[in-house]
């Protein structure tokens, strides 16, 4: 008998093998070209979209589209938790932890209302994800120097001001390992100059679908937990530290509570690069 179960479950291990295996090869001849021709599609209908639509928002619901696309191209629909703290009233600082690729198209995807987004300025230079991007009013953040970077965060604080929502990785770069790191105080001090909410979003699965550094996908369902708003009313920028420790423990716990990951006694350092100044916590965004 116990031969016999051992024969079993190296069989089953074979099988769940040659099945990674063939998802693998699905990946490279299927799902990449595809996603591929999506996005150049999509990409040449936004900038299309922006010769006449300086406002930005035909082009947000190109995006909106391409995301649906690639997540169905994905196999990974995504399941919203706390939706209703989704739908508040006027501008909204969006901070979401940040795993993987897939990221972006999951929450173009799922997040039902414009947003623009802080990005790192390199993405700006690529074609067709470059040319929506600039097209469409995100922000870009050059992370090389202090005072770039705090200029990035006063755009954000601009286009909150002027009340449309926005969203960020406060990480400021994907996750190595699927684990929830430190964050940075780029979110916090942007919603507090804004006076707007700080709405902690948690993200579950794109890290297992697309790790960093690999080329296939693993399709799965995904989750979305949307986490109670954090109110900035009366906070001034040097809250913005403790502001961002109630934001990591927000979206922390709500990661934990549905990832197959044991979470860390201390949440393991940002992988984003930090400058050796003393307003480094202001900077981070991704």
């Amino acid at each position: 008998m116990a031969a016999s179960g051992r024969g079993h479950l190296v069989t089953a291990a074979n099988a769940g093998k040659a099945y990674g295996g063939l998802l693998r090869w699905v990946s490279y001849l299927l799902f990449i070209p595809l996603m591929v021709a999506v996005t150049i599609t999509c990409g040449l209908l936004s900038l299309l979209c922006s010769l006449w639509d300086r406002s930005g928002r035909q082009q947000h619901t190109v995006a909106q589209f391409w995301a649906r696309l690639m997540l169905r191209i994905a196999l990974s629909p995504v399941t919203v938790s706390g939706a209703n703290h989704l739908h508040q009233a006027g501008a909204a600082v969006f901070a979401c932890n940040h795993l993987s690729y897939m990221d972006t198209p999951a929450l173009f995807g799922t997040l039902p209302f414009q947003f623009r987004i802080l990005a790192n300025h390199y993405l700006f230079r690529y074609p067709f994800i470059g040319w929506h991007l600039t097209r469409s009013g995100q922000v870009p953040i050059d992370q090389h120097s202090m005072r770039s970077q705090v200029a990035g965060l006063m755009r954000g604080v601009s286009t909150l001001k002027s009340g449309m929502p926005l969203l960020i990785f406060p990480d400021g770069s994907r996750s190595s390992d699927g684990h929830v790191r430190q964050f940075m105080a780029g979110a916090a001090f942007m919603a507090i100059k804004a006076q707007v909410p700080l709405v902690p979003l948690a993200l579950v699965g794109t890290y297992e679908l697309l790790p960093m550094h690999t080329y296939h996908l693993a399709p799965r369902p995904l989750l979305l937990v949307a986490c109670d708003p954090l109110p900035t009313l009366g906070l001034t920028t040097r809250d913005a530290e403790a502001l961002t420790g109630r934001l990591l423990t927000s979206i922390a716990d709500a990661y934990y509570a549905h990832s197959q990951l044991e979470r860390p006694a201390v949440p393991p350092a940002s992988e984003a690069k930090v400058f050796n100044t003393p307003d480094h916590t202001l900077t981070g965004p991704a």
